[in-house]
Order: C-alpha cells, then sequence, then structure tokens
C-alpha cells in the first residue's frame, strides 16, 4: 500500500482528474450474499499523457462519502458522467468543480435514435442532435495534440459556438418532445448537465469525455470476470491496489508484472526507512527504473 498512498498522494497535483465508479461483488463483506459493492477508480485528466496515475478505491456504496474523503484534499477539477453524488460534494466546496461527460450525452441521443425503425431515422429530430454532437467531436478531435493554452483558444473560436448552438437547439423543441420515453431521457439529460458539459470549453487541460475512466474500469471488469467474485472485503482491498500499480504501470509504459517485482524488491530493502523519500525512484515514470521493465517504444 506504500506506492498506493504515495500515489494517491501526487494525484492531488493533477489540475484535472477523472472518476468513474462499478458495481462489484464479494462474498464476505456481512451482508447477505449477493451484495453489491462498489469499484471506484479516479485517474490523472486524460491530457496529461506523461505521468498518468489510475487508482482504484473499494467500497461498499456508492454513497457520497466515499469520493468525499478520497477527494478531501483535492482541489481542481473533476470529470465524472452524470452521477448527482459528484454533483452534491461540487455544491459543499468552493475549490472543487465537476465537468460532465460528452460521451453519455451523446449514448442518451443514440439509445433514443435505436427505438425508431431504421427508415426513418433519417427524418427524426434525434439525426440531426446526433449529427451536431458529430460536429462537436470532429472538431474537438483535431486537437488532441494540441498545447493546453492552444486547445483552449481553438475551443473558444470553433467548438463553443457548436456547442451553444446545440444546447440552443435543444431549448427550442424540448416543448415538442414527448412527456416520456427515451428521447424525453436524452432530452432532459443532456439539459440537466449543461454547466457540466461546458466545463472543458473553459480550460484546455479538460477532457472533452470521461472515456479515459470509462476504459480503466472497464479493463477492472474484465478482470473481474476471471475471478468472478472477490471473496473477502480483504481481498477486494488488495486487489484495488494490485489493480492500481498494474493499470498505472500500464499507462506508464511499464510491463506491469516486472514493474511489480521491482517494486516489492526495492521497498523490502528500505522497510526500516523512516521516511518515503526511496519512492520517487520507484514511481512508473521515473529515469531511475531499469530498463526491462519498460516496454519497448513502438516506432510510430
Amino acid at each position: 500500500g506504500t506506492m498506493y498512498d504515495y500515489l494517491h498522494k501526487l494525484l492531488y497535483d493533477y489540475h484535472v482528474i477523472q472518476a468513474d465508479e462499478t458495481p462489484v461483488l464479494v462474498n464476505k463483506d456481512g451482508r447477505p450474499a449477493g451484495s453489491q459493492s462498489y469499484m471506484w477508480v479516479y485517474r490523472s485528466g486524460f491530457m496529461y499523457r506523461d505521468r498518468q496515475i489510475i487508482l482504484y478505491e473499494y467500497q461498499k456504496t456508492r454513497n457520497a462519502s466515499h469520493p468525499r474523503e478520497f477527494l478531501r484534499d483535492y482541489t481542481g477539477i473533476c470529470v465524472t458522467d452524470g452521477y448527482q453524488v459528484y454533483h452534491t460534494l461540487e455544491k459543499e466546496r468552493e475549490d472543487l468543480k465537476i465537468a460532465g461527460c460528452w460521451v453519455h450525452c451523446r449514448r442518451r441521443f443514440n439509445d433514443a435514435l435505436e427505438v425508431i425503425p431504421k427508415a426513418h431515422r433519417k427524418e427524426s429530430i434525434l439525426h440531426l442532435i446526433m449529427k451536431q454532437i458529430q460536429a462537436i467531436y470532429r472538431e474537438e478531435g483535431k486537437l488532441s495534440d494540441f498545447s493546453t493554452e492552444d486547445r483552449l483558444m481553438q475551443r473558444q473560436l470553433v467548438v463553443k459556438p457548436l456547442v451553444d448552438a446545440f444546447f440552443a437547439y435543444l431549448k427550442q423543441n424540448e416543448p415538442k418532445i414527448p412527456k416520456n420515453g427515451k428521447i424525453r431521457e436524452a432530452f432532459t439529460y443532456a439539459l440537466n448537465q449543461e454547466s457540466y458539459l461546458k466545463v472543458f470549453l473553459e480550460d484546455g487541460d479538460v477532457p472533452i469525455d470521461n472515456n479515459a475512466s470509462e476504459r480503466a474500469i472497464r479493463g477492472f471488469c474484465i478482470g473481474k470476470k476471471n475471478w468472478e467474485m472477490i471473496d473477502t472485503v480483504n481481498g477486494a482491498t488488495s486487489s484495488a491496489i494490485i489493480y492500481s500499480i498494474a493499470e498505472t504501470a500500464k499507462a506508464n509504459n511499464l510491463k506491469p508484472f516486472e514493474y511489480f517485482e521491482y517494486l516489492l524488491t526495492e521497498i523490502l530493502k528500505h522497510e526500516n526507512d523512516t521516511g518515503n523519500g526511496f519512492l520517487k525512484d520507484l514511481l512508473p515514470w521515473s529515469e531511475a527504473l531499469p530498463e526491462h521493465i519498460r516496454k519497448p517504444k513502438t516506432s510510430k
């Protein structure tokens, strides 16, 4: 857990982070068998390519107390889907800002579109809405290698007018939408999320969506299939730590197993140290790491 705690503290230095959560089954946690627990993931903002941190945290519930505690000392922007808990936290604090996720927004409209028979999709208002979201993504996609400053400038010039037009269009058409059903859900989601979905326009470090977190959670879910159910809370907590180190290693282009081995060997050498200064040289992006634990650089 030493490296995990060290990375947790380092995560607080990032101006933008991302969060997500997924249900897991834990067998023996003092509740009826099959009770759902949650694995939360927190990661450094996707725009920071060099020093990525991905941390998993196991909790018995999905309520606000967990991110409240995990993010207690964090100030900055956190990108999430529309999950209410984060908005609650934002209201409690001056120094935490929540950014929304355009993938979730797009998914809602896409789900609504798929209910319509193929032959009639083109004449649906949803078709136009999806086209607008596509245009936003197309322009944003051109900015992936820009510096933070240039990205912000382009977003203000090119992306913002498209986003403003999108929300104006939704508001104008909202009164004509059926009172319930998938299309109403999509409209409601987007309009409720408007302020969060616009945060990325004001800050070049904020990604347009929470895809990177979703990917990290998906990686965890695939692993979860292998061991189907975590037996004990203890097991769940240690697997969260192991996953965190492994995924962080992979994100920084290291071989996870070799990195683990090296980490454990080195930490043992320092078990009588009073401070944890030695961890600095063991960080996944440290120059001091031996070559054999790095993945060979793929030539583009």
